[in-house]
């Protein structure tokens, strides 16, 4: 199984092994932070949900912070409550309290309750307080923790999550028959362009979890409705398909489809992830200087003109510049030279989040924490300004964190869920299948089908199969497969016995029974790719530490994690040696988690760019917004009918004016929706 501490984080010189418990020198809104990670890796694998319960617990926790105080406006708790005897005292009370509640209920029934609802419980007694103290009267610091808990619990009922039943969807049917990666080809893809589920013996989700049998359903593809954090109405586009409504924020438009002008397009995209499974092969003799000199400090493209530029097709890897020093200490970074196929499968695994992992959104509170750990660190809001105590600036940033992760899942998975695009390991199987589109005068020619490369992508003949020639093994026992496809890629999981030992490495396979790297038991993850969610999280996640931090380059201009030599890989024996992730930006590192996805067989360029260029919208929006509640919202917001005060009466404006444009729009999106409810309930009660 995969152990996250196994690996190591680094600025610079210093290296930190990852800390199997919790501090209880830690500030207690990182203890309840590293117990609700610790909660999401033992849990199903759901990254929209697990942003949600990252969102929501972060935002309890941040109001019951600012609730003590006037200033600062809290989220969802609508009350103002004077602290009982010390400040920091009351406000760590009510944090643990809102917390405990939360996560006790959100993980009641995660496949980890037996561990993790004692873990709350041993969290609440070390901390000297009373686990059995559910009283929501009056206004103790326990009482107040209570009510957010609450408070968020019957929010969450009525967000659109469907929560109440399990997070089951609602109204979407997959429109293709599953395909089982066990068997050769793909027979039954009927509609090319849209999604196809994966059916299985025996399914692993991607924390790990065993499910017997049957085809799992795609995850949350009715997401785009679910009550945002900074999201806003003009950003939002309802469609109809299949005779229901989906809510899609910050559309990119249609990705590329085939019987589109754009056909060729969505052919190269789907084909360059092949060809980058034949990078995966630490033995054939390409070495890469891995380092900052060479990689990182990447432009994006922003039309999707220029998008299959941005990569290196054949080789692997970006348009990265690299830099010429380190731009915080001016100091040359050492070359870091290592083979391609470790560098390759490292990437596709460490940003996985595959078995006992937090997640996408998790994984940037980990990179936040292991931020936050650094000793040069100093805890300034946007980098400026006084320096904060522990508790005020983790809790502000797990607000803005948490929010730009919850923002994220409902912007991609708005998306995946109304475009339903086709994966991967369905497409490649498909063209391959179809056979090859360069020559007419061939065999197996088909305009639909993989583009001949020589070295990558070869179309088998007599010769070819013959003693000592390159397909000789995929000849057939009749040369049945004489005319077929082959492909020098990854040569998948039937050549890997003992993960612990055995290396698959790259070789000539029929490529019609192509596999990503993954493991046989998940393959893929279930729901449509476009766009993809890792890059999506990775880049929006960046932009925010890049404000939250005030600069956009980790502390010392260096953040690494080593993959140990043979003891880090978990889908087959590597890497061959000691590999060190090395990012000096956030961006970088966010661009290095979108390569990894191509890498490990899970997304087409197509893909990732929009959700690259979608993050870059969601991460300052959601800073932006988290940071008025920080500062406090000029004004008396919420006083709708001028009476100086924010109550009853305001809630009927807003509530008569639902769905249109003025009367009780508070945030000026030219629509009174939860947004405004939101911002009206966070000053419930204030006296202007």
């Amino acid at each position: 199984m995969f152990d996250m501490n196994r690996i190591q984080f680094a600025f610079c010189s210093i290296v930190l092994a990852a800390p199997a418990t919790v501090s209880a020198t830690e500030s207690v809104a990182r203890q309840w932070n590293e117990l609700l990670l610790e909660s999401i890796r033992n849990d199903f694998a759901r990254p929209t949900v697990h942003a949600r319960n990252l969102f929501h617990t972060s935002a309890a926790m941040w109001d019951a912070w600012s609730c003590f105080e006037d200033g600062p406006a809290p989220w969802l708790f609508n009350e103002s409550v004077a602290p009982t005897g010390d400040l920091e005292s009351s406000r760590e009370t009510a944090i643990s309290y809102a917390a405990f509640g939360l996560l006790s209920h959100r993980f009641a029934q995660s496949p980890g309750a037996d561990t993790m609802l004692p873990a709350y419980e041993n969290k609440m007694i070390s901390l000297g307080l009373d686990p059995t103290n559910d009283t929501l009267i009056g206004n103790s610091p326990a009482a107040v923790g209570n009510r957010i808990a609450q408070a968020y619990i019957q929010f969450g009922l009525a967000d659109s999550s469907n929560e109440i039943n399990d997070y089951e969807n609602l109204v979407y049917e997959p429109i293709n028959p599953a395909l089982y990666p066990e068997e050769p080809g793909n027979p039954d893809l009927t509609y090319p362009n849209r999604w196809q589920p994966l059916g299985f013996e025996e399914f692993v989700d991607q924390s790990g979890n065993v499910i017997e049998g049957g085809i799992p359903p795609f995850l949350s593809p009715e997401w785009g409705a679910v009550v945002p954090f900074s999201l806003q109405t003009d950003q939002r586009t309802i469609y109809e398909r299949d005779g229901s409504d989906w809510a899609v924020y910050l559309d990119p438009g249609s990705p590329p489809l085939l019987d589109t002008a754009r056909e060729l397009e969505y052919l190269e995209g789907f084909e360059q992830v092949l060809i980058w499974s034949s990078h995966l092969d630490h033995t054939d003799g390409v070495d890469w200087d891995i380092s900052p000199n060479s990689i990182g400090n990447a432009a994006l493209p922003t039309d999707p003109a220029d998008f299959i530029d941005f990569y290196d097709v054949i080789n692997g890897g970006d348009d990265s510049q690299g830099y010429s020093v380190n731009p915080v200490t001016g100091d040359p970074y050492p070359v870091q030279m290592v083979p391609r196929g470790d560098y390759g499968r490292v990437l596709a695994e460490f940003w996985a989040d595959g078995p006992d992992s937090e997640t996408p959104p998790g994984h940037w509170f980990t990179l936040l924490n292991d931020v936050m750990d650094h000793p040069t660190f100093e805890r300034k809001m946007g980098g400026e300004g006084p320096i904060l105590s522990e508790l005020e600036f983790d809790v502000k940033a797990y607000f803005a964190l948490g929010g730009c992760m919850h923002d994220v899942a409902i912007t991609a998975w708005g998306v995946k869920g109304y475009y339903d695009y086709v994966r991967p390991v369905s497409v490649v199987r498909w063209m391959a299948q179809n056979g090859q589109r360069t020559d007419p005068s061939l065999p197996s020619y088909d305009p639909r089908g993989l583009q001949l490369i020589p070295g990558l992508i070869e179309l088998i003949t007599f010769d070819s199969v013959q003693p000592g020639e390159r397909h000789e093994h995929l000849a057939g026992s009749l040369n049945q497969n004489v005319g077929k496809i082959a492909a020098f890629a990854w040569r998948g999981p039937d050549f890997i016995n003992d993960p612990t030992s055995d290396t698959a490495g790259c070789d000539w396979i029929l490529a019609q029974n192509w596999w990503p790297y993954q493991r046989p038991s998940f393959v893929t993850p279930n729901f449509a790719g476009y766009v993809s969610g890792h890059s999506t999280y990775s880049r929006a996640a960046a932009e925010l530490l890049t404000l939250l931090t005030g600069s956009p380059y980790f502390p010392g201009g260096l953040g690494e994690y080593v993959a140990p030599q043979n003891n880090f890989l978990v889908f087959e024996r590597g890497p061959s040696t000691d590999v060190t992730l090395q990012w000096v930006s956030y961006r970088d590192a966010s661009d290095q988690c979108s390569l990894s996805r191509i890498w490990g067989g899970i997304h087409p360029i197509a893909d990732d760019l929009p959700g690259r260029l979608m993050g870059l919208v969601i991460g300052p929006q959601a800073y932006d917004l988290a940071k008025q509640h920080f500062d406090g919202f000029e004004g008396c917001l919420g006083d709708l009918n001028g009476d100086n005060e924010v109550n009853f009466s305001d809630l009927q404006v807003l509530l008569s004016a639902w769905g249109l444009s003025d009367g009780g729009d508070l945030n000026d999106d030219a629509e009174t929706d939860f947004s405004d409810l939101q911002i009206l309930l966070s000053s419930w009660g204030n006296d202007c």
